[in-house]
């Protein structure tokens, strides 16, 4: 069952996925179209799930699921995994390599590839740690790379 994305619990998980290019209109009319179409049918073991999503940026898919209603699965989460795989093959874009490091450099998001980021950034510069776990972590996921998991590649 879909809710409001700020009506979420503060303790949802979380599923970031991430697109190399920001997403023109006619993909965002699709992607919506598409995420709400598997978020109205997803389910744990014939459970409904409360659960949400957001876009933001025009590049980050964010699913939020209420577990303290009903955990997610294992088939829950593949099922997941799978829609998503299913938009990246229709829509032409890559939402599931964790190989590029999502940096804010002069105020744009880059998309950079992980064996590039020393030559692109340093230890100050704030990227988005897709790593998190929670929605509250929402609050705290631009921060400098030296507080991040990459900041052994700089």
């Amino acid at each position: 069952m879909i809710t409001s994305f700020s009506e979420m619990s503060k303790d949802s998980r979380i599923w970031i996925y991430q697109s190399n290019r920001k997403f023109i209109a006619s993909e965002l009319e699709e992607l919506n179209s598409k995420i709400v179409a598997f978020l109205n049918t997803w389910a744990s073991h014939g459970s409904e799930m409360l659960c949400s999503y957001q876009i933001k940026y025009d590049r980050f898919i964010i699913i939020a699921l209420d577990e303290t209603k009903t955990s997610a699965s294992g088939c829950s989460i593949d099922t997941l995994q799978n829609i998503i795989q299913k938009i990246e093959k229709e829509l032409i874009f890559s939402l599931m390599n964790r190989l590029n490091v999502f940096c804010k450099i002069e105020d744009e998001i880059l998309c950079i590839p992980s064996f590039k980021l020393g030559s692109v950034a340093d230890k100050d510069t704030l990227f988005y740690d897709l790593t998190i776990l929670t929605k509250s972590d929402l609050n705290t996921y631009l921060k400098p790379i030296s507080e991040g998991w990459c900041a052994h590649l700089v």
